[in-house]
């Protein structure tokens, strides 16, 4: 029997990036990783495509110590965790604890301002470039990056290779998950 990560994705309450979240979700299921979507709302929320989800828990209830992977979807809605204290000491806390940590579009963002991305190579949607240099990251022009167990995408289009990126940053951390 494989070991079964807990993974948390984490969606803003309006106009999170439909793609980021359903494609993403869906690599991960596929190979056997359930997933729990997170926002500070469960009421229905609904993408920036018009994608609906009612998020399956509060970010306040989820407990460090019981997850795996924490990953940020972005989309326009993802601003609204940029200055969000609560979610700064999550991203800190699990960083430290060793939780693989995901970020795509701007949401990478939102990991550079709680400073665990400061010397690190990520990338992110170019509009969060200048940004994020100014953080002290090495920002790359790539699709997706790994540094560690850090991964992070630069938009929509990288959904699938994000999802198989934490996937291999699963296995990598726990060889013996992710087989389904």
């Amino acid at each position: 029997m494989s070991y079964v990560p807990n993974v948390i994705m984490v969606i803003a309450p309006d106009k999170f990036r439909d793609e980021e979240l359903f494609e993403t979700k869906r690599v991960l299921e596929e190979k056997g990783i359930p997933v729990t979507v997170a926002s500070i709302t469960k009421e229905e929320v609904t993408g920036s495509r018009g994608g609906k989800i009612i998020p399956d828990s509060l970010i306040n209830d989820i407990k460090v110590e019981e997850m795996d992977a924490l990953i940020f979807v972005g989309g326009e809605g993802a601003v609204i965790y940029f200055k969000d204290e609560g979610i700064q000491y999550l991203i800190k806390t699990a960083f430290r604890k060793g939780v693989i940590i995901g970020a795509i579009c701007i949401a990478p963002t939102i990991l550079a301002i709680a400073g665990i991305l400061k010397g690190r190579k990520a990338t992110a949607f170019p509009s969060e470039k200048t940004f994020l240099e100014s953080m002290g990251v090495k920002y790359l022009a790539q699709n997706v990056v790994k540094d560690g167990y850090i991964v992070t995408a630069n938009g929509a289009e990288s959904a699938t290779e994000f999802g198989k990126t934490i996937i291999k940053a699963l296995i990598e951390k726990f060889p013996d998950c992710c087989q389904g």
